[in-house]
């Protein structure tokens, strides 16, 4: 790889409302998931790093939870701290949002953004912009209401025009050799990757309010001679009355999670897992500190 005056490598953070296809967007430009996808906001609880490398640059995409006011706790406050945090120790951002969808939780995030880091603004679901004036009438309101860098359509989903968003970004990194292997694409450990399987399918096949008061918890990880993957995860819930909610009736509901999960590891880590999960109920600990920090959630 070249690492002479001529590469260039920096920081990008990607921020916008929750649901806009952040962690989609970062899973398409490096092409491969690192960070977890649901219908459901605030999915995405640490910050993550992902790593696209070409012949002259390096993109680390920095994921962050979407800041939201909806659900107040301690967890949500230390999510959306973890946003401005971010912005401020990065060489450039990434504002999306939702194509003809211009929203007060969109207009929350403008004072947020930095305005001494280039921002670009980044449309994303192209698909629902069938209208092209329409969409340049939408660009142009947007743009109305905070100095953006540059801006560009995309669709994260399909992975169109993402080439042309890399483009955009390349000339506010800074001239430094690379940070990481090019064939890294996760600063994070299989161990937080495989935690973050798990509360993925969480989010995705329990209800609206209750994974915001679960986490989850690798307590085993080792790897085999014969490289076989043992993972054994305890999901934590807030109350007893939750641990059956997500056992399910007969233990139907935790199998799929599980069955799904362990498939998802086995992609991810090109090697056979045996995953064992169980659920435990630690009441409070959304509402804790002590106990987010210990999860690196402070």
């Amino acid at each position: 790889m070249n690492d002479t005056h001529d590469f260039h490598c920096g920081f990008v953070a990607i921020v916008g409302r929750p649901n806009v296809g952040k962690s989609t967007l970062m899973n398409h430009l490096i092409g491969q998931k690192v960070s977890i996808t649901s219908k459901k906001a605030q999915t995405t609880r640490h910050r993550v790093n992902g790593i696209h490398t070409e012949a002259d640059a390096q993109f680390v995409f920095v994921d962050t939870p979407g800041f939201q006011t909806f659900h107040r706790n301690a967890l949500n406050d230390v999510l959306n701290k973890s946003v401005k945090d971010t912005l401020s120790n990065v060489d450039c951002v990434l504002f999306v949002i939702e194509a003809m969808r211009w929203t007060g939780a969109d207009r929350e995030l403008l004072p947020l953004l930095p305005r001494n880091t280039p921002v670009l603004l980044v449309i994303n679901k192209l698909d629902k912009a069938k209208d092209r004036a329409a969409l340049s009438a939408f660009i142009a309101e947007v743009e109305a209401e905070f100095a953006f860098a540059g801006a560009e359509v995309v669709s994260a989903k399909h992975g169109q025009r993402l080439v042309e968003l890399l483009d955009r970004v390349r000339p506010h990194l800074p001239e430094s050799p690379p940070l990481y292997p090019e064939d890294m694409v996760t600063d994070k450990s299989e161990r937080f990757l495989a935690a973050e399987i798990v509360r993925e399918k969480l989010f995705r096949y329990l209800g609206e309010e209750l994974p915001y008061s679960m986490n989850v918890e690798v307590e085993l990880f080792e790897t085999e001679e014969s490289g076989m993957r043992r993972i054994h995860v305890a999901i934590l819930v807030d109350k007893e009355g939750q641990k059956s909610i997500v056992i399910g009736k007969g233990g139907e509901k935790l199998k799929k999670i599980s069955t799904e999960a362990r498939l998802d590891m086995e992609t991810l880590f090109d090697g056979k897992v045996f995953l064992q999960t169980w659920v435990k109920v630690k009441s409070g600990w959304a509402d804790d500190v002590r106990f987010l920090k210990q999860f690196g959630l402070d």
